[in-house]
């Protein structure tokens, strides 16, 4: 596992950090944010888009001198795409549904009825927003690293160390909230790499579930829909960060188990 696949991943994130760091220091600037500051909704969005822009530069350059195909990245031009990120918003949309109902009935979240007007603007642009983050993350760990660190045929320590990479990245937001979602981030990962082995090695049933995710909870925080009863809980998450406690846990469980069922029973792909 500990080969030249291994320095092929480093030297990806190596030339997207020099490309992207004095850019991310203009912009923190222009922002006024500085590195010991929580960043607010708005700032972590414009530091995310600037970086997420490098993706296809990065790719572009691995894919030549790697001689990787597009295929290798998850990627193919077959007919069920869009199908395959339709089912993933849904089930991404059910599994949060199941979770926070769970929690409603539990009275460990209050909803706020009343702001759902505020939140109709609001559903294209998000899910548009979230679609371009959940394609360029999947493209670069579900896609390259995976694919790179399974060429000597360790799926399994493939899908580990990507998902605990996709995991340790995360803490360049906001460590101290991010840190104990680490373990529920790296099953994530996990769930999102069987999302790409059943969708016949493509990563759209990934980027589908990923953006959902995304979706719905920036959706629910953006209109402030509810409230939680409890800061810090063990069901509900640590700092109210839903992969950060039993739900967030529970609403993955419930993904990967739906996931295993259409691979199992439907054979969809």
């Amino acid at each position: 596992m500990f080969d030249t696949s291994w320095l092929n991943v480093i030297t990806f994130f190596g030339s997207w950090a020099i490309l992207w760091l004095p850019i991310a220091f203009v912009i923190s600037r222009l922002i006024n944010w500085q590195p010991n500051q929580p960043l607010i909704p708005r700032q972590k969005i414009i530091l995310l888009l600037s970086l997420y822009a490098f993706v296809p530069l990065v790719l572009g350059w691995k894919i030549k001198a790697e001689n990787l195909l597009l295929a290798d990245l998850g990627l193919s031009l077959d007919s069920y795409i869009l199908a395959s990120i339709l089912l993933g918003l849904i089930l991404s949309v059910i599994s949060l549904a199941i979770v926070f109902s769970f929690e409603s009935a539990f009275k460990f979240v209050s909803w706020h009825r009343e702001n759902i007007k505020s939140l109709l603007p609001l559903l294209l642009p998000i899910l548009i927003l979230s679609l371009l983050i959940s394609l360029s993350e999947e493209l670069v760990f579900r896609g390259y690293i995976y694919s790179t660190l399974s060429t000597n045929g360790s799926y399994w320590l493939a899908a580990t160390f990507s998902s605990l990479i996709f995991a340790l990245l995360h803490l360049l937001w906001e460590r101290r909230a991010t840190a104990p979602q680490i373990p529920g981030l790296w099953l994530m990962g996990m769930i999102l790499v069987g999302a790409r082995l059943i969708n016949n090695n493509d990563i759209y049933l990934a980027v589908g579930l990923h953006a959902g995710w995304i979706w719905g909870l920036t959706c629910i925080d953006s209109a402030q829909l509810l409230t939680y009863s409890y800061k810090n809980h063990w069901l509900t998450g640590i700092n109210q960060q839903p992969l950060a406690g039993v739900a967030g846990i529970l609403c993955l469980a419930v993904t990967g188990w739906a996931l295993w069922l259409i691979d199992s029973k439907f054979a969809l792909f």
